[in-house]
């Protein structure tokens, strides 16, 4: 939650220049869908469609950042996997010592970009975090009969970070219609004297 609605929040309206509310109002959507699907590949097409229609992202940096995102953004797994370690260790009474938290997070973000979009394989991902530390790959078990949830709201984080990415990037590349992106209606720019229906 923090992530996903406070980090990216800060990064729109500081860094985009934008109101992070209708980004969320338009993005609904996307959302549920790669919620239901937990897979961040299966929602490629929504992505794009959400990007360039609801949000005013062109064409041209909408189809690079969106498949690009898809591939190697994966921020809401390196945190699940960064907390899925302290929560193993803390099960099995291991201590981690400051080095060993800094191998986690390097470990869980470089296992995240290499980590496909499709649902569970996040788990696998993890073997090789908790194996970096010393910490049995058996605490697993602790997590996977609850991994589906996590994996459904991973993938939500993930997506929404490709979004706010593609706005980002538009609006450094002047490609962003910021008469589309604060349109009710998605994918219509408003008329100038135009009430939306």
């Amino acid at each position: 939650m923090l992530h996903g609605l406070g980090a990216f929040s800060l990064i729109l309206r500081f860094l985009v220049g934008v109101n992070p509310l209708i980004f969320y109002k338009k993005i609904r959507p996307m959302l549920a869908f790669a919620f239901s699907t937990a897979s961040s590949n299966a929602t490629i097409p929504i992505t794009l469609n959400t990007v360039q229609e609801r949000l005013g992202v062109k064409q041209s940096v909408a189809s690079f950042t969106v498949p690009l995102g898809a591939t190697i953004n994966m921020d809401g797994t390196a945190i699940m996997q960064g907390v899925a370690t302290v929560f193993i260790a803390n099960v099995y009474n291991i201590d981690l010592s400051m080095t060993d938290y800094l191998v986690v997070v390097l470990t869980a973000t470089l296992a995240s970009v290499g980590t496909a979009g499709v649902p569970g394989v996040g788990l696998i991902m993890l073997a090789m975090v908790l194996e970096q530390v010393h910490l049995p790959v058996e605490g697993i078990a602790l997590i996977i009969g609850v991994d589906r949830l996590l994996d459904m709201i991973r993938t939500s984080v993930n997506v929404t970070g490709d979004a706010v990415v593609s706005c980002w990037i538009a609006k450094s590349e002047n490609a962003l219609q910021l008469e589309a992106y604060n349109n009710p209606l998605p994918g219509i720019v408003a008329q100038p004297g135009a009430t939306p229906a």
